[in-house]
């Protein structure tokens, strides 16, 4: 069958608004097609967070909002994986990944241990396959309460159960060390932030599954003066007043010189 055949109509006399309403229906269409595009993208491609605690300082404040590349680790298709830039999970990335206990949570850390690696802590210094880790984006507080996993990890003995681990991880912890190292076993990552001396991380809770990692924060887009307490569990109202005040005092809070800085 032949395509239909478009008779060019006589022109319109000018009480018609048929050309008004072809562009209003065309302008509808085109952002219509825009925000599924937004949608697609921000649910599938990239996705926005935000740091609701100090674990990462200096590298990612309190307040930090940022963009994550879910695509970085995908397990690439055959046909994806010519067209996307897909890239090995390495020592020093930074990751956004599901909290092992609380599925709904989630973390972001920095990639210390690999599948395999032997790992251990000494007076504040990571050893990785008995060499010392050089991490030029750690920071300790002098302040800190003493805490036995800052200083020797994996734990002799049980001083494990003297600080905030996950119980089921206090058990299991034991099938993982050899010596006086922690083994990384496959399909698994053993994360820490940068704030080490206020971090829970997988010194306390364990591995990170590799199935648990959602991407790769690579850009700051704002970043906003907050505490723990504006992202904390709160009632509706609290919630809403939180915004509201935010949006009052947006130019002041705003820290201008983060915005729009990549995450290393």
């Amino acid at each position: 069958m032949e395509a239909p055949v478009v008779v060019a109509e006589p022109e319109a006399p000018p009480e018609r608004e048929a050309p008004h309403r072809e562009h209003q229906r065309g302008f509808i269409a085109e952002w219509t097609v825009t925000i599924i595009l937004l949608l697609f993208g921000t649910t599938n491609l990239v996705q926005a967070f935000v740091i609701p605690t100090g674990s990462m300082e200096d590298t990612l404040l309190i307040g930090d909002h940022l963009l994550v590349d879910k695509l970085a680790y995908a397990p690439p298709g055959p046909v994806s994986k010519h067209i996307f830039p897909y890239t090995e999970i390495k020592r020093g990335d930074i990751i956004v990944f599901k909290y092992p206990y609380a599925d709904h949570q989630h973390f972001v850390k920095r990639v210390i241990g690999l599948p395999g690696d032997r790992l251990k802590v000494i007076d504040q210094n990571v050893y990785i396959n008995g060499k010392p880790l050089h991490e030029p984006y750690v920071i300790h507080d002098s302040t800190a309460g003493y805490d036995p996993l800052n200083y020797s990890f994996p734990p002799v003995g049980n001083p494990l159960y003297s600080s905030p681990v996950e119980p089921e991880w206090g058990r299991d912890i034991k099938k993982y060390i050899k010596g006086d190292e922690l083994i990384v076993p496959p399909g698994k990552y053993f994360a820490m932030g940068d704030n080490r001396d206020h971090s829970l991380d997988s010194r306390y809770w364990g591995f990170v599954d590799r199935d648990a990692i959602m991407g790769r924060p690579f850009l700051i887009y704002w970043s906003v003066e907050a505490t723990s307490a504006d992202y904390g569990e709160s009632t509706f109202v609290q919630r809403l007043r939180a915004v509201l005040q935010t949006v009052a005092h947006l130019p002041a809070r705003t820290r201008w010189g983060r915005m729009l800085h990549t995450v290393h």
